[in-house]
């Protein structure tokens, strides 16, 4: 089985919709398993109310969600690692520089190949977190194809 880890600031907006739109679009039983954490998340906290109703429009429901911040142990036991923006990415090879091989931002892996950051929608309204939601569920397509094609 192989792993994958989206990573955002507080687990709460972005990577826990990136780790369940991933599973709502590759299915359960694709020989990955997803996790998300937080460069700067508290323990336990829940994703927030207007992540979760983005998610619900489309059928997928993840009231489930409990944050975790980023950690030796998350990092060393997966394949992948999928942050948000180029920040992210810096904090996580910062601190963990051995795993650069396995960072990727989760918008480089289209055809472009130019990454480019998810904006974080905490606090916005409903439609940010739709906009927000679309565009990663977007990225998440090229993401797919790329793993499709290392591990067919």
């Amino acid at each position: 089985m192989k792993k994958i880890l989206f990573v955002c600031t507080g687990n709460i907006c972005r990577s826990p919709m990136a780790e369940e739109l991933f599973y709502h679009r590759i299915g359960e039983n694709s020989g990955w398993e997803a996790a998300s954490a937080g460069t700067f998340a508290g323990c336990g906290d829940p994703a927030s109310t207007n992540a979760i109703s983005a998610l619900r429009e489309l059928g997928v429901d993840f009231d489930h969600h409990k944050s975790q911040p980023l950690s030796a142990e998350l990092v060393g036991e997966v394949d992948l690692i999928v942050p948000m923006t180029a920040q992210h990415r810096d904090y996580i090879l910062d601190f963990f520089p051995k795993v650069e091989n396995k960072v990727c931002l989760l918008k480089s892996f289209g055809t472009s190949k130019v990454p480019a950051d998810i904006s974080d929608p905490f606090g916005g309204s409903l439609k940010i977190y739709k906009r927000i939601r679309d565009e990663i569920d977007q990225a998440l397509s090229d993401l797919i194809l790329f793993i499709h094609t290392i591990n067919p």
